[in-house]
């Protein structure tokens, strides 16, 4: 008789592991719940896993060769900076991910930082909270419907997010490479006349080795002095030693970050200490829905791999033509 499929579980943001066992129980699969995400014990766990499912651990290429019966790597959420794909891959294993599950969370996250930004409420419950109450203290207050928000990258998140401050009343612009709008009718500039030309700057789209501190020092210098930073998207998209240093030079007006470069962060580091700095924890992704959503569609698409189905999203569909059509 076969034993059953193993599969890994190299990290988690929630509590436990009921939801994912099951679901894999429909296969008779066993969860190995990683107690270290470190590349040394993922990869010593991995030489008898079946499956890899991962958050945010690294599964690099030592990780994945060292899993030599694995048959799908599931990532739990959207980007896939921390999967060595191109390794998978050249092994046949199909990497699959949920590119839909926390749009109208990431959105509304990103739509909050704005309005909290505008309306001074991070700063003020700051200032109440150090026992200033003065309504004058810190920038002046604009309205919202004379100022631009433009939103670098303009995927589900970016153009739902466009929906929503369109409607309170902003302007927008957006800039992609491709400079498709689909059918929203929202402005596409250059990355340059978009971080000259905005109060807000929000950022919307995947880490890779040409998007890796693409706000660097010579971009921050482009935006206006009082325009803000926002990001949900992955942390490595800013410098972070250069935001520092433009916010210690007042180039900006500040930043509201959900994503850092490394996570968790380092909140010694004065970037944080700036009151000028808005700090969520990777946040801007959570619901009750959402996790419940993220977690049943990422086992399911390990069930699916495991049992000989084509999953729901996979990355890579090239390496996937032994899987059934789904029904």
């Amino acid at each position: 008789m076969a034993s059953p499929p193993r599969v890994l579980l190299t990290d988690r943001a929630w509590p436990d592991c009921e939801v994912e066992r099951q679901i894999l129980s429909s296969i008779g699969a066993e969860v190995i719940d990683a107690p270290d995400p470190s590349e040394a014990a993922l990869a010593a766990l991995a030489r008898d896993a079946d499956a890899i499912a991962t958050c945010w651990a690294q599964v690099t290429p030592a990780v994945i060769e060292a899993a030599t019966r694995c048959r799908v790597v599931a990532r739990f959420g959207i980007g896939l900076d921390n999967i060595a794909i191109d390794t998978a891959t050249s092994r046949g294993i199909p990497v699959t991910y949920v590119p839909d599950y926390c749009v109208p969370e990431v959105s509304d996250h990103a739509l909050a930082l704005l309005l909290a930004v505008n309306r001074k409420v991070a700063f003020f419950h700051h200032q109440t909270k150090q026992g200033h109450y003065e309504l004058g203290a810190g920038p002046p207050l604009k309205r919202l419907n004379q100022l631009q928000l433009g939103l670098i990258g303009f995927g589900r998140i970016g153009r739902a997010l466009f929906s929503k401050a369109t409607a309170l009343g902003l302007r927008l612009v957006a800039h992609t490479p491709s400079g498709h709008d689909y059918g929203t009718g929202c402005p596409m500039v250059t990355l340059e006349t978009l971080l000259h030309d905005s109060d807000f700057v929000s950022l919307h789209l995947p880490l890779n080795e040409s998007t890796r501190h693409l706000i660097n020092r010579e971009r921050l210098a482009l935006m206006l002095p009082d325009a803000w930073i926002i990001n949900t998207s992955r942390g490595g998209l800013i410098d972070h030693d250069a935001l520092q240093t433009a916010l210690a030079s007042d180039q900006i007006g500040g930043a509201a970050l959900d994503v850092f470069e490394p996570e968790p962060p380092e909140l010694s580091h004065d970037l944080f200490r700036d009151e000028r700095v808005i700090v969520t924890p990777h946040a801007a992704f959570l619901s009750e829905d959402s996790l419940r959503e993220l977690r049943s569609r990422t086992a399911q698409q390990v069930v699916d791999v495991l049992s000989g189905v084509l999953p729901e999203h996979v990355v890579n569909p090239e390496v996937c033509e032994h899987l059934a059509p789904r029904t």
